[in-house]
């Protein structure tokens, strides 16, 4: 798919159409990076899982790879996924609750869908953005952390219902832990519900989770990604019940990335090949297969 034109002056910078990436019998619409777009603030990597229905018996199985450089973040509208890494943790996360896997120097993980949704069958749909860590916090010690639904801030603003997921908008912080200035919000809108994005962050972008909403004259659709210009007010109102995710964040410095890894140094992701190759990252307990290194 084509990018769409977005309105002359209109503080909307790109519409972007997402990519669709084939994860092993589960596609995924790529929204970031994008040939108009490398990131925006430090998030340089954004998935839009499903919504995709499993049957009975059938379920993810993304095998033990490594990251490194980054923060993942995973956050569900539907259905269950366990994490599982090489720190020991195991845990499950459900629709509105948050996991942040922080790489640092090298993590290894996996994700698969439980045995009871596995047995049950289950519909999968859900977001999984890269944050890439700044530079003096790029070789951290890797770390996992869950947040539960009723962690997360829920505020209302003129009838849209919006939950903050990480950073703060509208005078409320998110708990969830953070490395640079960023911001990332979940919103519910009615139909003919309107607000304005905070002007908090010098880059942002909206994407189409659910329903259409105009932005400043530019009418988005589900799955499309607007990138926004500088800070200026920008009003969204939804045509119809909407859901949305809004986010963005101070600029960072370009990244090099590479299959999993994310650095600002090209020679630290041939070192991470190699300590890939060579099996120096270290096993998640319990799990013995692994994605090999691409050729």
């Amino acid at each position: 798919m084509t990018e769409s034109i977005a309105s002359p002056n209109s503080g909307v910078q790109a519409i972007l159409n997402a990519t669709e990436k084939d994860l092993g019998g589960f596609s995924v619409r790529r929204c970031l990076p994008h040939r108009l777009c490398k990131k925006v603030g430090p998030f340089v990597f954004f998935d839009h899982m499903g919504p995709a229905i499993f049957k009975s018996g059938d379920g993810i199985d993304v095998r033990p790879h490594p990251h490194i450089g980054l923060a993942t973040i995973t956050y569900l509208f539907e259905g269950e996924i366990i994490h599982r890494d090489n720190l020991g943790y195991v845990q499950a996360i459900q629709p509105g609750a948050l996991n942040l896997m922080t790489s640092g120097k090298g993590i290894v993980h996996s994700e698969r869908t439980s045995d009871l949704a596995r047995q049950e069958g289950q519909t999968l749909h859900g977001l999984q953005v890269w944050v890439a860590l700044p530079e003096q916090f790029e070789e951290v010690d890797p770390d996992f952390l869950h947040y539960k639904n009723k962690d997360l801030p829920i505020i209302d603003v003129n009838g849209a219902k919006i939950r903050i997921i990480i950073g703060s908008a509208f005078q409320q912080q998110s708990p969830v832990k953070t490395y640079s200035p960023l911001f990332y919000l979940d919103v519910d809108m009615p139909d003919q519900s309107n607000f304005t994005i905070p002007e908090d962050y010098p880059e942002r972008a909206i994407h189409i989770v659910s329903g259409e909403v105009e932005v400043n004259g530019n009418t988005l659709k589900v799955y499309e990604t607007a990138v926004l210009e500088g800070s200026e007010n920008i009003n969204i109102i939804a045509k119809q019940n909407s859901r949305l995710v809004i986010f963005g964040g101070d600029e960072i410095n370009d990244r090099h990335i590479w299959w999993n890894f994310v650095s600002s140094s090209k020679e630290r992701i041939e070192l991470a090949k190699q300590d890939w190759k060579s099996g120096r990252f270290g096993n998640v307990p319990g799990e013995t297969e692994y994605i090999p290194l691409p050729d």
